[in-house]
């Protein structure tokens, strides 16, 4: 805890604090890059995205809604959504007009609402048979909203362990990478072996190709633990950077028990090394991955009796999250100011003089709980302050 002193300095976050979430997330951070292992804003910060993944388009399209997208950004504190648009069983290859209609309703509310959102080629065989259709799904998308920064391309769900990321599943993203990067320069996702496991395969032969790529990872925590998260690591220690754009607290089934206590070690990995991840999934499914009960609307406004309790779980997360006060970014100080190093509770924050003379401030763990927020609330003015300022000693 810190005690107050006399000298005081007073500083400002410029960006990262938790009443800006009410505003447009987008405006704030502009179009993603990928730099080195890390997904990063306009600004060159660590930005990590969290929010829900829809359930499979064609057997779930009552969610594919603009009110639900709003509900999911105001009541749940999302970031980010996924679009997942079938391919086989009934969808794009079926009816791609009315796939497509699903998937740019969302697009078009995650960029009213400015949030992110991620379109997923949802993929579940060898996406080579389906080449051509991916090609023509991309081109169409990356045309109508390419300039959009709110987009990320995810290119093929979930290649299984039969598929060599080598001499299958390379080649398809790089054929498929050009016709998004002829409307976008966003981020495009590569999906990996082993249903979005054997990241570190990837990571020893990345696509070279073109900038802006990162590779998905896939979890179900009752089944995926430690191992999983040591190839993880492997993968970010040899450079590449990493979404989960399907976490889940279930089996991999999508059933069974959930193990929020593996969620949580997940979710905190996660968040350490600023992993983005979308929960799956947003739908009113009986099993247990589904957030929602039966016959939940799909239009949003749920209350936790209609939540299973992953849904709750989630939920809770996500909002506490949003609770929090960041502290990891740009700050300008108000006042004298020295380079520093300030202990609060668990956390350290240290300030910093760039070539410029610039003083800057960073967390060791880039959040601020609630409680460290309201104990400097409480020294400052009778508590008359605004949320981005914070009172810490010169």
């Amino acid at each position: 805890m810190i005690r107050r002193l006399p000298a005081m300095i007073i500083i400002v976050a410029g960006l990262f604090f938790s009443s800006a979430r009410a505003q447009n997330f987008v405006a704030q951070h502009g179009a993603l890059k990928v730099q080195g292992n890390k997904i990063v804003d306009a600004q060159g910060q660590t930005v990590t995205l969290r929010g829900m993944a829809l359930y499979w388009s064609q057997w779930k399209p009552a969610f594919y809604n603009a009110d639900c997208i709003r509900w999911l950004r105001d009541d749940w504190k999302c970031t980010v959504v996924r679009a997942t648009m079938a391919v086989t069983d009934g969808g794009y290859l079926t009816d791609p007009v009315a796939e497509m209609k699903k998937i740019t309703t969302v697009v078009q509310a995650a960029i009213d609402l400015g949030i992110y959102v991620i379109v997923d080629f949802h993929e579940t065989k060898n996406g080579n048979d389906h080449l051509a259709a991916s090609k023509k799904f991309f081109g169409d998308l990356s045309l109508q909203f390419g300039k959009a920064p709110n987009l990320i391309y995810e290119t093929w769900n979930e290649p299984d362990n039969t598929m060599i990321w080598a001499t299958i599943i390379k080649p398809y993203h790089e054929a498929v990478i050009p016709v998004i990067r002829a409307n976008s320069d966003n981020i495009i996702l590569c999906g990996t072996r082993n249903w979005d496991q054997a990241v570190d395969e990837a990571s020893k032969n990345p696509i070279t190709s073109s900038p802006n790529i990162a590779y998905t990872l896939h979890f179900y925590a009752a089944d995926h633990k430690d191992p999983v998260r040591a190839v993880a690591t492997a993968a970010l220690n040899n450079g590449i950077a990493l979404m989960v754009t399907e976490g889940g607290l279930s089996k991999a089934s999508g059933d069974s028990t959930i193990d929020t206590a593996e969620g949580r070690r997940w979710a905190d990995y996660m968040d350490k090394n600023g992993i983005a991840w979308t929960n799956w999934s947003l739908a009113d499914l009986p099993e247990t991955s589904g957030a929602l009960k039966v016959g939940a609307s799909p239009t949003g406004g749920w209350t936790e009796a209609e939540m299973h309790p992953s849904g709750v779980w989630v939920r809770n997360r996500l909002r506490s999250v949003a609770a929090a006060v960041s502290i990891n970014g740009d700050f300008r100080i108000m006042g004298p100011g020295k380079p520093a190093r300030y202990p609060i509770g668990p956390m350290t924050l240290e300030s910093r003089r760039d070539a410029s003379g610039r003083l800057t401030l960073t967390g060791n763990d880039g959040l601020a709980s609630r409680n460290a927020y309201r104990e400097n609330r409480a020294r400052t003015a009778r508590g008359r302050v605004d949320p981005r300022i914070w009172f810490l000693p010169e």
